[in-house]
């Protein structure tokens, strides 16, 4: 019965239930009007009997008794049958009779057609409104078979065909989910392809020149050697371009099973610096060390610390001679925090919400800084372990990144 939690089928039940009770009054009066019609004619006939009677000078006793007797004789059959009255006689020979069948007809002929209109009406009026409901269901059905999710089906109401609404609602609302995740896939796809091929072609151009000028002064062993430095340089910005894009996209289709372990989190630390040591140093730029050197943390260390050296890293980009970056961590009852805080040159307002997207690089990044793609992984490992990153900044000032674990991963 779930059709009767719609409420276009409801008020349709109610005026059938309607017309079925002004069917059964209208039988009533037509019933009562039948009585007195009966009534009448009989009355009527008894008149003319009497009347008939008296003018042959019949006693008033003895039509009393006539009109008033029930019983029936054979004789008085017989007589009638004489006079042509039985069953099967032809209601034109039996005036009273015709005049109560031709008025029961047209009665019951006008009930007819009454109550045919109302039920039609009622019955097409109900059609009405449900084509017009289809119709447009057909339109935005085919809306959505076009790739057009602008209208939806009303579901303004209970019942089986609003159930029925919602479902290819939803089954539209899937489909819309694919066609933009589709779509920004190609354009993810478009995108990626572009920017490799931009990062690829500065360094393959650079490889290109510089073995021509190998091949050009193959007996100058100071420009062979400076040359073959600089291809070196050149492969190397190529191998950390295709391998970082490689992880990105193990991340991205879900490739990779972090093995984690418990691990002390200076160890993860090292582990994430112990590259970049030498550089601060060369850059007379100060690491320093923060924090309860006993702390543990759940993780992969392998992604994990490739993903603190790439923040690492972007805070050397950033950061002048003689600056620091500071890496601390702090637990609370409900997780683990790791800051990594530089005061070098801090975000810009116009790249503030672009950093953690693929290969985009600051109009203020110099030539020798990264390809964009550091803080990217940083964030798929993070999130890809449950944790979490985020970062404020402001220019001139410095930045500080925030990585948060929640307690339940950083202790078995």
């Amino acid at each position: 019965m779930n059709f009767l939690h719609e409420k276009a089928a409801r008020n349709f039940l109610t005026a059938i239930l309607f017309f079925l009770f002004f069917f059964f009054l209208l039988d009533l009066i037509i019933w009562n009007i039948q009585k007195h019609t009966i009534q009448k004619i009989m009355l009527h006939h008894d008149y003319a009997i009497a009347s008939s009677l008296l003018e042959q000078n019949i006693s008033a006793s003895v039509i009393a008794k006539a009109i008033t007797d029930t019983t029936i004789t054979p004789k008085g059959e017989a007589l009638l049958g004489k006079l042509g009255i039985q069953e099967n006689t032809n209601l034109c020979f039996l005036p009273f009779l015709l005049h109560f069948s031709c008025k029961t007809l047209l009665i019951n002929g006008i009930k007819f057609v009454l109550l045919t209109f109302i039920l039609l009406t009622l019955v097409l009026f109900f059609l009405y409104k449900r084509e017009i409901l289809y119709q447009q269901a057909v339109k935005i059905v085919s809306n959505y078979s076009e790739g057009n999710f602008q209208h939806h089906l009303p579901q303004s109401d209970n019942g089986s065909i609003y159930h029925l609404f919602g479902c290819i609602n939803n089954m539209a609302y899937v489909l819309k989910s694919k066609n933009e995740l589709e779509h920004n896939t190609k354009e993810f796809l478009k995108n990626t392809i572009s920017n490799i091929s931009h990062q690829l072609k500065t360094p393959l151009a650079a490889l290109s020149m510089y073995n021509e000028i190998i091949l050009d002064e193959p007996n100058n062993h100071s420009t062979v050697l400076l040359f073959a430095q600089k291809s070196d340089i050149a492969i190397k910005r190529i191998q950390t371009l295709i391998l970082t894009l490689l992880k990105l996209t193990r991340l991205d289709a879900g490739g990779i099973d972090f093995e984690k372990k418990e691990y002390f989190l200076t160890e993860v630390i090292h582990t994430a610096i112990e590259s970049l040591t030498i550089r601060a140093e060369n850059e007379n730029k100060n690491l320093i060390l923060k924090g309860n050197p006993n702390e543990t943390i759940l993780c992969d260390i392998n992604w994990t610390s490739e993903a603190i050296g790439n923040i690492v890293k972007n805070a050397l980009d950033h950061t002048n001679a003689n600056g620091e970056i500071v890496i601390s961590w702090k637990r609370t009852p409900i997780e683990i925090s790791i800051f990594i805080a530089d005061n070098g040159s801090g975000i810009e307002p116009e790249d503030f919400h672009h950093i953690f997207k693929r290969f985009y690089r600051s109009k203020n990044s110099s030539p020798t800084q990264g390809i964009g793609l550091g803080l990217p992984l940083a964030k798929s490992v993070i999130e890809g372990q449950g944790g979490t990153i985020s970062v404020q900044s402001k220019p001139k000032e410095g930045t500080l990144f925030f990585i948060q674990f929640p307690y339940k991963m950083t202790k078995l």
